[in-house]
């Protein structure tokens, strides 16, 4: 509605009372519009971290005080009763022995000679020599053949296929440079001169990386095919830059094994073509994200996470008046606590009364939300659904999903949150801001493929560059699969 002037206000008013009441609720109902948008603007301000879906490194020099849900043990700080150190301990046999002799006596003075040592104390350091290189030259020797002089040449072993090439060490440090330790090319080339005095091309240690995604295929087809058998999987995806273009990095995470795969799509054309969630028949854990309720698998079993969950009331509890918000994340924390203790009791499930006080009360505190936070009604003249609040949303989410909300306190296999998942997304974040985007697809499928193998080596309790030492000898370390 544009400014009115004082004359056109006062022709209105002449009008008469109905053309008053109708310039009013006209202004009733833009001012009612702009205060809608005015709190949104508020409430996008205020988000952070704490109280949304964004990321930590989001919040910038400006970090929000912490509001930790925890409560205080009241052990104090530092290593416990019973935790396994890790004190840097002697050997029995080392490698090396140096003997210090006395040159003097320590009481007159006498000359001692070396002959008459009668004990000794040992102190031990461990260190690492300098790493030089080593090259190895192979000779494939012509032979003539005695009885029909034909020339005969002995056999190259495999992989030594050019006059100069490095060998399984080197690519398999620079490939743990680059996808471990998210090293820059550059760094990466630099590193490996400054360790091993070998300094590697980018393009080269391009083609290292390359070389070690096309050994690595057939393991990541097999942990896919482990992943989508299951029985709990948590998903999750986040932004990647590709070039100028933005993708995404979906991943596939259990205890033991991660997939990963990148994709210029977010929903449900990625999901499709990765080829795991529409095959899969366990329970997804996830959040809110719509495509993933997509596919509800053989038993229709989702677990939504819980932290973000316990975000989005942080931010209602920060923006309103209304109490369900600090009830409900309460009531959820609690929940948590007496799965935790149950699962350290070795019980595989609550009892049933336990199980249904905390269920009612989560029915109770739901309904209160509902009737807190009433559905817009539909305007004369308006078009499309009245946009509800994001109270509303989220109590209707956990009325229609409560099963999903609810599955870690029925299912002790389903997680409370989805931190599996973003614990193994959160170091490709790190990643591009170390080395900025990928330059071409083929690069990052090969980061997305290798990064796969080695996160799901290290759940396995091998070490990254071991196993891609052995992956470049073919002789991979063994994976646990099923």
């Amino acid at each position: 509605m544009k400014l009115l002037s004082e004359a056109e206000v006062r022709a209105i008013y002449h009008q008469g009372e109905d053309a008053m009441v109708a310039l009013f609720m006209q202004l009733q109902e833009q001012v009612n519009a702009l205060t809608v948008r005015v709190n949104e603007l508020e409430a996008q301000g205020k988000r952070n971290s704490h109280n949304s879906h964004q990321p930590p490194s989001s919040d910038g020099y400006r970090k929000p005080s912490p509001k930790s849900l925890r409560k205080k043990s009241g052990r104090r700080s530092g290593g416990q009763a019973g935790h396994q150190g890790a004190t840097l301990e002697m050997v029995d046999e080392p490698d090396r022995v140096e003997e210090h002799w006395p040159e003097r006596c320590g009481n007159c003075g006498q000359s001692l000679g070396a002959s008459h040592a009668c004990g000794y104390e040992a102190r031990q350091v461990h260190d690492m020599p300098p790493v030089r290189i080593e090259v190895t030259e192979h000779r494939g020797l012509w032979v003539c053949c005695g009885r029909c002089s034909a020339m005969t040449q002995g056999a190259f072993p495999d992989g030594v296929t050019r006059g100069a090439q490095y060998g399984s060490g080197v690519a398999s440090l620079g490939v743990y440079a680059q996808v471990y330790q998210l090293l820059p090319l550059a760094r990466t080339s630099e590193l490996m001169r400054d360790v091993a005095g070998c300094a590697p091309s980018e393009g080269t240690l391009v083609n290292m990386l390359a070389a070690c995604a096309k050994r690595v295929a057939p393991i990541r087809a097999q942990i896919k095919t482990a992943i989508t058998q299951a029985e709990t999987v948590c998903f999750d995806e986040t932004g990647m830059r590709v070039g100028s273009k933005l993708n995404w990095l979906h991943t596939a995470s259990t205890q033991t094994l991660t997939h990963y795969a990148v994709d210029p799509k977010r929903g449900k054309l990625a999901h499709e073509r990765i080829g795991i969630l529409p095959v899969f028949e366990g329970v997804a854990m996830h959040d809110a994200l719509a495509s993933y309720m997509r596919y509800p698998g053989y038993r229709g079993a989702h677990g939504l996470c819980n932290a973000h969950l316990l975000r989005e009331l942080t931010a209602l509890e920060e923006g309103g008046r209304q109490r369900w918000p600090t009830r409900l994340k309460t009531l959820l924390v609690e929940m948590k606590t007496a799965v935790d203790r149950a699962v350290e009791r070795g019980n595989t499930r609550l009892r049933s009364d336990v199980q249904a006080r905390f269920e009612a009360q989560f029915d109770r505190l739901v309904k209160r939300a509902l009737q807190a936070n009433p559905r817009p009604k539909y305007q004369i003249g308006q078009r499309g659904r009245p946009r509800a609040s994001p109270a509303r949303n989220l109590a209707e989410r956990l009325r229609d999903h409560k099963d999903s909300v609810l599955r870690f306190l029925r299912d002790f296999r389903v997680p409370f949150d989805n931190n599996l998942a973003e614990r193994d997304l959160r170091m490709m974040k790190v990643k591009q801001k170390i080395s900025g985007c990928f330059r071409s697809e083929r690069g990052a499928h090969s980061f997305a493929a290798v990064r796969g193998y080695i996160s799901t080596v290290r759940k396995q309790g091998f070490g990254a560059l071991e196993a891609l030492r052995a992956l470049f000898d073919d002789q991979p370390v063994p994976l646990q699969l099923a």
